[in-house]
């Protein structure tokens, strides 16, 4: 065993820390491996003492200059500790859990799973529950943790493979609502409406409060319904759609959507795993279409179930939702409306954006629209770009029913083959997996720094919102 850095001791008895404690921890911390068994032993020692000096110091919101200096000291070296461990093992993890990748977990239960396996590796539920009843900017960010675990589980091939294809299953709740929609031919979640009409399938994105932004109370109900849209036997392309906003600025109008939640993402109640579950859940069904069981989503060596999907931009796109244009085949929108990426005003990643928006619009309108704010109307030749059809506002629905009919009228089956063939050269799953690794960390950073709070309250004047 190494000891830890003298400074970070002397950090830990300038906060009042007991020094006997103290010791042991920084004569705990290992810095190589000994093994796979011994390593889950040291490392959790490591870990186990670490939290137990970080439990004597008071709540975040409460401390001094010296006890936030020495929370921070202990944060630091704990998430050190944890890229060295899983540099070594977070394969053979993964395999335990997955009792060697023949059982397929969603990433919300890989993660406590992982907890329990490998104690102080991921936080437990409950450690993740007593941080969720606070702001944002009171919490330590216990679930950096599980952002990085999960970045190394994703840089494995093999094991990150195999967790994106957990992702692509159908959500188990789906089946029974698939069964539902087949005999009604409409289907509201709540958050979520579909409603088959014709051809089509039409997604329609509910949270008018929030101008149908996104949050943890919609992320469910969506998978689901884009699970039974994609699976709906009955119809040969979905349609994804904002839902009428009934009040406000926007009252009477459909709109795409407003990307995130920022009044919750401020006050604490968006999850790390908001981001990832969303990223490798949903969105990646709209691109690659749900998996199954036995057949590796890969596109060369298996195939999943598909369905071609259209966009109707009403409004705006922003954020999120904007993310989500990126992967349909056929993006139809209003005359007035527009698309943004407020990635920078708001202090995190735009999901895969940064990925896949280069491929439309070219590098620098790229780079523009996530670090500099470039708006990107969509009847404009940028925005075009990424927009196939525009149509007067007032127009959208014949436009729609008209593409509809345009999309569907040569079948499904060359459609479906076609997004294949663009999808192996522009987006393989191995580009995916990998892109989706330096995510899972790089957003748990981001999602706990103290810019996000400066630019939420600076741009957004969150801390006047309201509920």
């Amino acid at each position: 065993m190494t000891t830890a850095e003298p400074h970070s001791l002397e950090i830990l008895r300038a906060a009042a820390l007991p020094v006997e404690a103290a010791d042991e921890w920084g004569q705990a911390n290992p810095q190589t491996s000994a093994g796979y068994e011994a390593d889950v032993a040291r490392y959790g020692l490591f870990w186990s003492l670490g939290a137990r000096l970080l439990q004597a110091l008071p709540e975040k919101p409460k401390r001094n200059e010296a006890e936030a200096a020495a929370a921070g000291a202990l944060l630091e070296a704990s998430r050190a500790s944890r890229e060295l461990f899983l540099s070594a093992h977070a394969e053979p993890i993964y395999e335990e859990l997955t009792e060697g990748r023949t059982l397929f977990r969603r990433l919300d239960d890989l993660v406590y799973a992982a907890a329990e396996f490998a104690p102080g590796l991921t936080p437990t539920r409950p450690e993740v529950a007593a941080e969720a009843a606070r702001r944002q900017d009171d919490k330590d960010g216990v679930e950096i943790d599980q952002g990085i675990f999960l970045a190394h589980v994703l840089a494995h091939p093999r094991s990150g493979e195999h967790l994106c294809h957990a992702m692509l299953l159908p959500r188990p709740e789906s089946a029974e609502r698939v069964h539902e929609f087949a005999s009604k031919g409409a289907l509201d979640l709540g958050a979520a409406r579909l409603a088959r009409k014709g051809k089509a399938v039409q997604l329609e994105i509910i949270n008018p409060r929030f101008l149908n932004a996104e949050d943890d109370a919609t992320l469910r109900e969506t998978e689901i319904a884009v699970d039974v849209a994609i699976l709906d036997r009955s119809s040969e392309i979905a349609v994804m759609r904002g839902a009428v906003v009934d009040e406000g600025k926007y009252q009477g109008r459909r709109i795409f959507g407003a990307g995130i939640n920022l009044t919750h993402l401020y006050l604490g109640k968006i999850p790390l795993l908001w981001f990832l579950i969303r990223d490798l859940g949903y969105v990646h069904k709209l691109l690659r279409g749900v998996a199954l069981p036995g057949s590796l989503p890969d596109d060369v060596h298996g195939r999943g179930i598909e369905k071609p999907w259209i966009a109707a931009v009403d409004a705006f796109a922003i954020g999120g939702h904007c993310q989500a244009l990126l992967c349909m085949d056929f993006v139809l929108a209003a005359a007035d409306s527009y698309l943004t990426l407020p990635a920078r005003k708001e202090g995190i990643i735009p999901g895969f954006a940064n990925l896949r928006l280069p491929r439309f619009v070219g590098d620098r309108i790229a780079r523009q629209a996530v670090q500099y704010e470039r708006r990107l109307n969509c009847d404009s030749p940028e925005g075009r770009l990424i927009c196939d059809e525009i149509a007067p506002a007032a127009e959208m629905d014949g436009a729609l029913a008209r593409v509809v009919e345009g999309l569907t009228s040569a079948g499904a089956v060359s459609a479906i083959g076609n997004r294949r063939a663009f999808r192996v050269g522009q987006e393989p799953l191995d580009l995916f997996r990998r892109y989706a690794s330096v995510y899972a960390r790089e957003q748990a950073y981001c999602h706990f720094s103290p810019a996000l709070i400066a630019n939420l309250e600076r741009n957004w004047h969150a801390r006047n919102r309201k509920i």
